[in-house]
């Protein structure tokens, strides 16, 4: 049996310039990090001689079937199809978090199934070319309106700067902080969840008609990436950081209709009267988990206020990797 074991994330700064259709022009850069929840994916032989069928996969559902046409799940028949395996294996999927949230769930599935496959063939890959490959997979393979920085998170990891170039040049700047300020920066994470599921993709087409005219709020929504990173590595107080996020929400917000409803838009300001400096929608917007930046003596105030379900978290962790071979 192999097993990965893939990070979900979380981005403060830069989300919605990680798309090829604003950084082939314009640049682009994302200030985020790898989370302590996971995704794990587990792969084993299956002997189809002694059943009626030759694939066995579980998810949220559980399929049997004889040739990769008859899969439903498309991201698991895409890996499989670009991996050239065909029968005899059973993939099992268990996820921390709930998928369609904005922590990047789909991209870490693609990631962590990818590497489990590729380990399952006694084949090795980096954490950079496993991204590129997810990034592929799901954009040119499954035609996904997504960017590129779930799939470099969930590879790699870690806290950093993602800058993009291309869909195969990314460049990984680490974030580099003591332990000491790794811990203060988390006793202000307060993250929520609206249990509002939604795809992504399907919110990010509707910014992505609209690109064109939101150049200058994405151009300003890069300048953030390299002011948070300023704060976070300075000595000073991290409320600039709080302050900085209710910012860059308020603008990205104004992309389209579609990122933040009604009930969103009252989340928020119901999190910010109750204390929170700022916060954000996680992922493309329209639902998910909100994550706001909390001065610690008024974190349970704010939870109180919200009344959400609370997902305790820490940042900067490991990317994907086999835990059982």
């Amino acid at each position: 049996m192999i097993i990965s074991k893939t990070p979900f994330r979380i981005s403060f700064f830069g989300g919605a310039t990680d798309y090829p259709e604003h950084f082939m022009k314009n640049g682009g850069a994302v200030l985020g990090t790898a989370i302590d929840k996971f995704a794990y994916i587990s792969v084993i032989p299956f002997f189809s001689r002694l059943f009626d069928y030759s694939i066995r996969l579980a998810y949220r559902r559980i399929e049997y079937i004889n040739t990769l046409d008859e899969i439903k799940h498309t991201p698991i028949r895409a890996c499989l199809e670009w991996c050239r395996i065909m029968k005899d294996i059973e993939i099992n999927y268990t996820g921390e978090l709930p998928a369609f949230s904005g922590l990047g769930t789909s991209s870490s599935f693609v990631v962590g199934l990818l590497n489990a496959l590729y380990a399952y063939q006694g084949k090795s890959i980096s954490p950079i070319e496993l991204a590129y490959q997810a990034i592929k997979i799901e954009r040119d393979v499954l035609k996904e309106a997504v960017g590129c920085q779930d799939q470099a998170f969930a590879a790699l990891g870690g806290f950093n700067i993602l800058e993009f170039r291309t869909t195969e040049d990314i460049i990984v700047n680490r974030v580099p902080l003591s332990p000491k300020r790794v811990k203060e920066f988390e006793e202000h994470l307060l993250l929520v969840y609206t249990g509002i599921r939604r795809r992504a993709s399907t919110v990010a087409a509707k910014q992505l008609k609209k690109i064109d005219g939101n150049r200058e709020k994405l151009k300003r929504m890069r300048e953030m990436v390299d002011e948070g990173y300023e704060i976070l590595t300075g000595s000073g107080s991290l409320t600039k950081f709080g302050l900085l996020l209710d910012q860059a929400w308020r603008v990205k917000s104004e992309l389209d209709n579609s990122i933040a409803d009604k009930m969103v838009r009252a989340i928020y300001e119901e999190g910010i009267k109750a204390g929170a400096l700022g916060g954000k929608l996680l992922g493309a917007g329209g639902g998910g988990f909100f994550l706001f930046f909390v001065p610690p003596e008024k974190h349970q105030k704010v939870v109180k206020r919200l009344n959400l379900e609370e997902v305790q978290i820490k940042v900067n962790a490991p990317g994907s990797h086999i835990i059982h071979a």
